[in-house]
């Protein structure tokens, strides 16, 4: 990744939405996210009193290291590449 790729004045947006950064994002996500979700979802899985709300639960755990990885990927190709 260089100056090139994100163009002359890049937003955090081109940033974030750019292919390497979401990959990235992604697999800190499935990774990080798995690990939570065993560690605050297994009683209720163990138990059988998993429901939907456990479900949304599970999604909003996927998503806080998503958006953790991206923010702090756009925050050093900012500050290191451009």
């Amino acid at each position: 990744m260089n100056n090139t790729t994100f163009g002359e004045d890049p937003t955090f947006y081109s940033i974030a939405s750019s292919p390497e950064v979401r990959r990235t994002a992604f697999r800190v996500a499935i990774v990080v996210g798995s690990v939570l979700c065993l560690i605050n979802h297994m009683p209720a899985l163990a138990m059988g009193t998993f429901g939907k709300i456990n479900l949304w639960q599970m999604l909003l755990t996927y998503s806080v290291p998503y958006c953790v990885s991206t923010y702090s990927s756009v925050k050093m190709i900012k500050r290191f590449v451009l």
